[in-house]
């Protein structure tokens, strides 16, 4: 854990109300740009991002110590989005879970994504677990080893996901007009 990170968790775990906040900004953007990016929606990120803090806060007050804490928040982070999806996707299926996930849809704001809209539609119709790995893997830029802390899958199984993942997204993307 790097010494700020050292510094956040003790201070959290001795009550210190500004350290949550500063948590969150030191951790915050890049799991809000995972989960926006897995739940197609910006309100939903938010809210599991709340959610991901408020456990984080109580377990270290609890005396959860983690050794990689960007890493526990990630494995926190996807653990709440897969929840969320769980949790709402068997009430919506078919044409109309495919309209809602068109309308949740946030194009991404890093200016690197030249194609934003398709490139969101496409990565909108991969399977959770292919999106989640290609995710963690190309957009928060983590080593396979740091994904299974994450995932809890294995890195053969990552490394499958992620290739599956790149393989859908070139053939969704060689589509859209240029």
């Amino acid at each position: 854990m790097t010494p700020i990170d050292d510094s956040l968790v003790a201070r959290l775990a001795a009550g210190d109300p500004t350290a949550l906040a500063e948590l969150m900004d030191r951790h915050g953007p890049a799991l809000m740009r995972f989960a926006t990016h897995f739940l197609h929606s910006a309100s939903d990120a938010d809210e599991v991002l709340q959610d991901v803090f408020l456990r984080a806060d109580r377990a270290i007050r609890k005396g959860t110590r983690p050794e990689r804490l960007d890493a526990w928040l990630f494995r926190i982070t996807v653990n709440r989005c897969r929840s969320k999806v769980r949790r709402w996707w068997p009430i919506i299926s078919g044409p109309v879970a495919d309209r809602a996930i068109e309308r949740a849809t946030t194009a991404p704001t890093d200016e690197s994504f030249a194609w934003g809209e398709e490139i969101a539609a496409a990565l909108a119709t991969l399977s959770a677990p292919l999106r989640e790995a290609f995710l963690l893997k190309h957009v928060q830029g983590l080593e396979y080893q740091e994904m299974t802390i994450v995932t809890g899958a294995s890195v053969p199984a990552l490394k499958m996901r992620v290739a599956r993942a790149c393989e859908q997204l070139r053939e969704r993307l060689k589509e859209v007009p240029q």
